[in-house]
């Protein structure tokens, strides 16, 4: 190894100098960095979010609701970028914790705000009585599974992801030791898929909305850059099978776009506000509108 050898000091200061990519958007300290209000739509939910894997989760589920027929499921998403403003006094009311996806619930006489994805798809779930069975063993199992995803994800993205594709400089350790805990996760998911259709058996659940942006995405090979190379996931014959079956669902294609605002301007729907908006406010239809210079 090459890495010069690092002693910490006694007691840790921030370098913001240091953090490597989104090191400018990084900070010690919680609480909002200015005013700024949210704004709010028609609709009964309000999701503030961007089209990272855990903003996936939930425009995928509002998605499945609404193609399962739940109206009441309709939805305003608005885009918040990290570039700051998700330390904007509005956002940080709604989420604390200054991470996306945040939710506000208008549809009852008193609104009120859910975040964490994982919180945000059993209360959409349970909402709407679907994607999550009621009681019983299939709970339990598709419960598991998705508090598997929240535990597991960090390791992924904040651990391998970003010592592999983000940080300042590349650290054998580092991408060795989180190389190995990804691998070994995506072994846990290959074994339970070889058994069942599904992440928590044979029937679509929440478990998959959530394990799907995350390790779905690194099994198609879109986050990370070339880490789906490095990792050889074409490996993992039956996490394959069970990406495809799942990207391939109407509703997750869509959930996918939401709130998007990078890569083919086709597949980017930074806000949606009606279901029309897929097919007449995607960015490259917006471009395309716009004077030219």
């Amino acid at each position: 190894m090459t890495d010069a050898p690092y002693t910490p000091p006694k007691v840790w200061t921030w370098n913001k100098e240091n953090g490597g990519a989104f090191a400018s958007t990084n900070r010690p300290t919680a609480g909002a960095t200015h005013e700024k209000e949210l704004p709010v739509g028609k609709h009964p939910f309000q999701l503030y979010s961007l089209a990272t894997p855990n903003g996936q989760k939930v425009t995928i589920a509002f998605e499945e609701l609404l193609a399962a027929g739940y109206s009441g499921a309709e939805y305003d998403a608005w885009l918040i970028k990290i570039d700051g403003n998700q330390f904007g006094s509005g956002f940080v009311d709604i989420n604390p914790n200054s991470k996306i996806p945040a939710l506000v619930d208008r549809s009852g006489a008193k609104p009120f705000r859910v975040f964490e994805s994982g919180a945000i798809l059993v209360h959409l779930a349970e909402k709407f009585g679907v994607f999550l069975p009621k009681d019983g063993p299939e709970r339990a199992e598709t419960l598991s599974w998705l508090f598997w995803q929240m535990g597991s994800a960090p390791f992924l993205g904040g651990g391998f992801g970003h010592f592999y594709a983000y940080a300042p400089t590349k650290i054998e350790y580092a991408i060795d030791r989180y190389a190995m805990e990804t691998k070994r996760q995506l072994d846990v998911l290959d074994r339970q898929l070889a058994n069942n259709e599904f992440i928590a058996g044979k029937d679509y659940s929440i478990a998959d909305m959530a394990i799907f942006p995350w390790y779905g995405g690194l099994a198609e090979g879109v986050i990370y850059n070339d880490a789906a190379t490095f990792l050889d996931v074409a490996s993992y014959k039956n996490l394959q099978r069970w990406t495809k079956a799942v990207g391939d669902r109407p509703a997750v294609k869509r959930g996918r776009m939401v709130n998007r605002a990078m890569g083919d301007p086709a597949r980017q729907l930074r806000e949606r506000h009606d279901a029309s908006d897929f097919e007449t406010k995607t960015q490259d239809k917006i471009e395309a509108q716009a004077p030219k210079a």
